[in-house]
């Protein structure tokens, strides 16, 4: 058996302009550019599909990344995608800091909503130049308390949605 994975290096989506999703996140959230690839065959198939990759650092030695391949991205892409899709939360140290970036933002035209209080955490939301659906969250005082509780009974509640999401289909 491997030994177990410990994290996620980077997650990678799809960008309309390279230099328009690096200033978003460098300049407006402050992650640093901090790795850049261009390539002109796709890893793995070989196909000519000219490319850049871009790496943002969060500050803990993880990445959010970016393609920007103008050969294959269709205008649909970058249709704001539905967070339960697919999104990124990013995570503030504390509520006064949360709130000070929903200002920043809103202050720079970018509409962000919130805080929404979840119980374990407060979040705030807002879309990337790209149509990815973010968030930034903090995490309340229970925050691990709610999470060990629900940790416990987790299973249990995994296998009562997924029986009612059966009955429900075969109605």
């Amino acid at each position: 058996m491997p030994q177990p994975l410990h994290g996620i290096h980077h997650s990678a989506y799809r960008c309309r302009d390279a230099e328009e999703t690096r200033a978003f996140y460098e300049d407006l959230l402050g992650l640093p550019l901090q790795g850049l690839v261009i390539e002109e065959k796709e890893p793995g198939s070989g196909k000519r599909n000219p490319f850049v990759h871009i790496f943002f650092g969060l500050g803990d030695g993880r990445y959010i990344a970016f393609f920007d391949a103008p050969g294959s991205a269709a205008p649909e892409k970058f249709e704001l995608a539905h967070g339960f899709d697919r999104h990124v939360a990013f995570e503030a140290g504390d509520e006064a800091t949360l709130l000070e970036w929903r200002d920043k933002l809103n202050a720079a035209g970018v509409p962000c909503f919130g805080p929404i209080d979840h119980g374990f955490v407060k979040s705030v939301y807002f879309s990337d130049p790209n149509g990815l659906p973010l968030e930034i969250t903090t995490r309340l005082p229970r925050h691990d308390e709610i999470m060990a509780e629900e940790l416990a009974a987790h299973r249990a509640q995994l296998a009562d949605w997924t029986a009612a999401k059966q009955r429900d289909a075969a109605a």
